[in-house]
């Protein structure tokens, strides 16, 4: 006895529509995509009751400052803590324009000396608008 072979269906699969739904997933995680700032080191800063918020526009040169000394410049993490590297990478950064404001983030557990050598490599290559980053103290309780 022989039976007769159906003959296979070809099984197409219709990949437009499956584009279409990921396009549209990607366009909707694109647009809902929040992005912030973090910057490399972990710092704590310290409280200040007085102070106000920078008025100046322009982009600032950051200097942040960890717990432990290791300092960093617009997020870019020094090799050497010392005066000469962070000299260097200031007027990498800055490319020789001094009028930019110029900020310090500083943990507030930070060493009072890495804070000054900060200051000293600034006044050493003319920068003349300093900030000091700090955080609103919490009113204090009666």
């Amino acid at each position: 006895m022989k039976f007769r072979r159906k003959p296979r269906e070809t099984v197409d699969i219709n990949l437009a529509s499956l584009i279409d739904v990921v396009f549209i997933l990607l366009l909707f995680f694109v647009v809902t995509t929040t992005f912030t700032r973090e910057t490399q080191l972990r710092v704590d800063l310290p409280e200040a009751v007085t102070g106000s918020p920078a008025e100046d526009q322009s982009k600032p040169v950051d200097i942040t400052i960890s717990a432990d000394g290791v300092f960093s410049v617009n997020n870019q993490i020094l090799p050497k803590s010392d005066l000469a590297s962070l000299m260097d990478a200031l007027q990498k950064e800055a490319n020789g324009d001094t009028s930019r404001p110029l900020s310090i983030s500083a943990d507030g557990k930070t060493q009072h000396q890495s804070v000054i050598t900060a200051m000293d490599a600034a006044g050493k290559l003319g920068f003349s608008h300093l900030r000091m980053t700090t955080v609103e103290a919490a009113p204090p309780a009666p």
